[in-house]
């Protein structure tokens, strides 16, 4: 509920007067948090039992008290869906002990008089939308605070030095934010400090050193920031410490001798660091270790033998190094180990005797040199979940006994030398839902026992040798995603039961001997995004609707029986057989008895029907090719009429008065006029694409320049001659790199071209979700269209205009890569702002859309394109669409990546073709500045040139791009 102003003032200045006179003790705990309420927004009426008159708010929801001086000691109102400002009111609760208001949608800055309140002790502001520069004084008048949370709100700028004032601090976690600048050399003064967590920020400089005196440090945090230099020698000295995590910096060097003291660490985690070396042998001595992370670094030698020692070991990821050797066989002694995962280094030799034996439920060994026969224990079942050996040495067959790991959710020995056929067994792996065998010398044919498989969802099988057909069994397989069979020597037809795979979203059966047509029911799967059956012997028709409507033609190439309209060959038409006499027959019809007389005459009647019903049909069909014919000549000679009823370019100039003969003006100052004319502007042909306002056509000048004529299709709406005049030249005067030029416009009552520079390399959509293979945006080509989108939203806010449109299919690419804005600020030709116009004539896209579109009172402002330029972002970082429809479900983009940040694993969500050539410390931080301009309240979002501002603080040095990708 919220309170009007004057109902608010008044019930501050009469409540003490109301309460004595109905016999009630004042209490100005009520007072303070009815003044909190009333600057709240509460859409599920969660705080209803908070009422007025009640004499305490002992009884309150989310409120302890003192039992015996009914004072408020505790208020927890996390995940209640709040709103609004944190106000004052709260201040009036001199016994609040600990304020708890996490998972809300508080907005605003931090206020600073909150850490005044003498008896807070713990104060929780995490995962909100509170925003702007921790205050230096919040710090500085700390009274008794102990525990400190502003976790995964948006506060940017430096941590304050006077972080140092509040000595009382035990655990502070400023994580999840957009902090900036370099560790204080303060933070080591908080001598009680237990837990640290300046995770997922934007450091930068060295840790500095004095970390030791922090002698009852527990848990300590720095992950995903871009901090650099080495770890603080004197890291040992905090001898308590049970967690480090520095993962995700840009930290170098070795290991430091002192970590060797920290015997009760039990989570050590260095990950995508560049940290170098060996890993020394002391390692064995950390005893605590349960996980042990140095992965992504460039530490090389052997895996010490020490490691054996770890006992209590569960995991141990030492993936993306340069180790070299075999792995110990002291490692065998770690009963513990659940997970290891050496990816990614230059090990050598056979799998040790202990890798089946131990327990492990995760084994990747991925991209190394191991080599030998692979050997399972016969009826050995396990916990084993992820096997993964491929891109290593591997020869030999692959055993029959794979089938012992009933478990197995994963088992890719892709990139191997395996040889000999597909085990049958492999059917009984009931839980496997990725089986990947690419890349090998296999030969035979897909066992039957495949369609057993009723949890897989990936099947590779290219590059290898199989024969025969594709087993028809693969049908039940209802779950599959992925299926590539390509580069073998399959042969037979597509099976018909392929139609029940109503998951499938890839089907690759390229470069094999594959016959027959495409069976047309392949159409139905509503799922699928790529279908490439190239390079066989396929033959017939197409199928039509869905995918198959789009499907590119390379998908197609090398199956010289394929015929149809996508194709613009005709297929063979089917005519009746034609009826053959056999001519040895006696011409005596009695003389053959099946010839007789009557016989004879109904024969002969059969005969005439076939030929009518033949001499018709062909009738019909000239009919309807004449009729087709005389239509297309009707219909061009229709739109030649129409064309030519338009003023050709080269008769009327800005000069024109005259309404009827339209007027023509170039901002550029030379009345240019268009070679090709009018016919060729309203010419199919020349059409580029459609938009909410019109149609794009290309054209050249008579100059030789090509230009962009997009043909106004909201006639109806649009303002007066003199309005419509006054808003084109206010946009013909914008200039900005990054904004596709306004070149002139042409006006007649009926019609309105809008003349704009040609960019020649297609939109941003096409290049987001219409290429294939290797032609897909780098990442540096990402960053660079999202800070020019940004830098030109922020000119047009600039120069008070809003865009209402941001959207990838309006970001044009130019030939040097750059990104340029269209469509901006037409909108503004309309007659009035109407957002329902809007919503149905320009943001077609579904998901760009600020929520305030869908409420009349909310002001339509800049913030608009700030929640669309935040969709966009994300849409370029993933390379999803912003909404995708499923079966029976509606996927949110920005849904999807709240999630996986919230989760650790955002790196999960960038688009797959950049193959991991990305710098995670550019990558998270704009998509958390994505999430940030998405928020549902526009006073959240940030203003673009603050957007601007923050990407390029986010931008990595140059010289140090190849040395961060993961």
């Amino acid at each position: 509920m919220r309170y009007p102003l004057l109902h608010f003032v008044t019930f501050l200045v009469l409540y003490p007067l109301v309460a004595k006179s109905k016999g009630h003790t004042f209490n100005s705990d009520v007072l303070g948090l009815m003044a909190f309420k009333a600057d709240l927004g509460d859409p599920f009426s969660k705080l209803s039992s908070w009422k007025e008159e009640d004499d305490d708010p002992c009884d309150w929801i989310g409120i302890k008290c003192d039992p015996g001086t009914k004072r408020v000691t505790e208020i927890s109102l996390d995940g209640f869906s709040l709103s609004g400002k944190i106000g004052l009111g709260l201040l009036r609760l001199q016994s609040l002990e600990k304020l708890s208001l996490s998972k809300n949608n508080f907005s605003g800055s931090l206020n600073p008089k909150l850490s005044q309140v003498e008896s807070l002790w713990a104060l929780d502001l995490s995962e909100n939308k509170l925003s702007g520069v921790i205050p230096f004084e919040f710090f500085g008048q700390c009274r008794s605070l102990k525990t400190l949370s502003l976790a995964k709100n948006a506060f940017f700028g430096s941590i304050p030095p006077s972080v140092s004032a509040c000595s009382t601090l035990v655990a502070l976690n400023l994580s999840l934010n957009l902090l900036s600048g370099p560790l204080p050399d303060a933070l080591w003064s908080l001598y009680h400090l237990r837990s640290l967590d300046l995770s997922a920020n934007l450091l930068v400089g060295v840790i500095p050193e004095g970390i030791s005196r922090l002698y009852d440090l527990r848990t300590v945090s720095l992950q995903g920031n871009r901090l650099s230099g080495r770890l603080p020698d004197d890291v040992g000295g905090c001898k308590l410490l049970s967690l480090i995590d520095f993962s995700e910096n840009m930290l170098t060097g070795g290991l430091p001798d002192a970590m060797q003291n920290l015997s009760v660490c039990s989570y050590l985690n260095l990950g995508l660091n560049s940290l170098s070396g060996e890993v020394p042998k002391w390692i064995g001595e950390m005893k605590s270790l349960e996980i042990l992370n140095l992965s992504s670094n460039r530490f090389f030698g052997r895996v010490p033998d020490e490691l054996g020692e770890l006992i209590l070991l569960k995991r141990l990821d030492f993936s993306g190094n340069n180790f070299a050797g075999s792995l110990p066989e002291s490692m065998g002694t770690c009963k513990s180990l659940t997970d290891l995962d050496f990816n990614r280094n230059s090990l050598m030799g056979n799998l040790p005797s202990w890798i089946f034996g131990s327990g492990l439920q995760r084994i990747s060994l991925s991209g190394n040199n191991m080599n030998g026969v692979l050997h399972v224990p016969a009826k050995y079942d396990q916990s084993l979940s992820v096997l993964d050996l491929s891109h290593n040495s591997f020869s030999g067959e692959i055993p029959f006994d794979i089938a012992s790991f009933r478990r197995l959710k994963l088992l890719n020995l892709s990139s191997n030398s395996l040889s000999g056929s597909i085990p049958a067994s492999i059917g009984e792996l009931k839980s496997l839902e990725v089986l990947d065998i690419s890349w090998n010398h296999l030969h035979g044919s897909i066992p039957a026992e495949v369609g057993e498989l009723v949890s897989l969802k990936e099947l590779r099988l290219e590059k290898n040798s199989l024969v025969g057909e594709i087993p028809t069994q693969i049908g039940s397989c209802s779950l599959l995603i992925s299926l590539i069979l390509s580069e073998n020597n399959l042969t037979g037809e597509i099976p018909l039961i392929m139609a029940n795979l109503t998951n499938i979203q890839t089907i690759d059966l390229s470069l094999n001997k594959l016959t027959g047509s495409i069976p047309k029911q392949l159409s139905n799967l509503h799922h699928l995004l790529s279908f490439n059956i190239s390079h066989n012997l396929l033959s017939g028709d197409l199928p039509t609707g869905n995918f198959f409507n789009s499907i590119p033609l390379s998908s197609l190439s090398n199956n010289p029986g394929f015929c149809g309209s996508m194709l613009n060959i005709s297929c063979p038409a089917v005519l009746p057989k034609p009826i053959v006499l056999n001519p040895n027959t006696s011409s005596n019809p009695s003389s053959n008895p099946s010839f007789s007389s009557n016989t004879l005459r109904h024969k002969k009647f059969i005969l005439s029907i076939s030929s009518l019903v033949a001499i018709g049909a062909a009738a019909l069909i000239a009919l309807g090719v004449v009729t087709v014919t005389v239509l297309n000549i009707r219909a061009r000679s229709s739109a030649a009429n129409s064309t030519t009823a338009l003023p050709m370019f080269d008769d009327y100039y800005s000069h024109s008065p005259d309404a009827k003969s339209g007027k023509l003006v170039m901002f550029s100052g030379n009345i240019e006029d268009f070679s090709t004319g009018a016919h060729a502007i309203l010419n199919k042909n020349c059409e580029l694409g459609r938009g909410g306002f019109g149609t794009v056509y290309k054209t050249v000048l008579r100059d030789g320049r090509h230009v962009a004529i997009k043909k106004l299709t909201v006639s109806s709406l649009v303002k007066s001659q003199e309005e419509f005049e006054r808003e084109i030249k206010i946009l013909g005067n914008l200039r900005h790199p990054n904004l596709v030029t306004l070149e002139g416009y042409y006006w007649t009552p009926s019609l309105q071209l809008l003349i704009y520079e040609f960019v020649s390399n297609g939109s941003l959509y096409k290049h987001l979700h219409e290429s294939s293979g290797s032609d897909h945006l780098s990442w540096r080509e990402r960053f660079d269209v999202i800070l020019g989108t940004a830098k030109s939203l922020a000119h047009l806010h600039c120069n008070n205009i809003i865009h209402y449109n941001v959207k990838s299919s309006n970001i044009l690419i130019n030939g040097l890569g750059e990104a340029k804005i269209a469509d901006y600020g037409l909108a503004k030709l309309l007659p009035m702002l109407d957002r329902y116009v809007l919503s149905s004539k320009v943001q077609s896209a579904l998901g760009y859309m600020a929520p305030e579109f869908a409420c009349r009172t909310v002001e339509i402002t800049e913030k608009c394109d700030v929640y669309g330029f935040g969709v966009l972002a994300l849409e370029i970082v993933t390379g999803r669409l912003p909404v995708e429809y499923l079966e029976d479900d509606v996927v949110v983009l920005c849904d999807v990546v709240r999630g996986a940040l919230e989760e650790g694993r955002a790196e999960d969500c960038v688009d797959s073709r950049l193959g991991g050539k990305f710098p995670i410390d550019e990558v998270v931080p704009v998509i958390k500045l994505g999430l940030i301009c998405t928020s549902q309240i526009p006073s959240n979002r940030l203003d673009m040139n603050e957007v601007v501002k923050i990407l390029e603080l986010i931008r990595c040095p140059q010289d140090s791009q190849e040395e961060e990708l993961i």
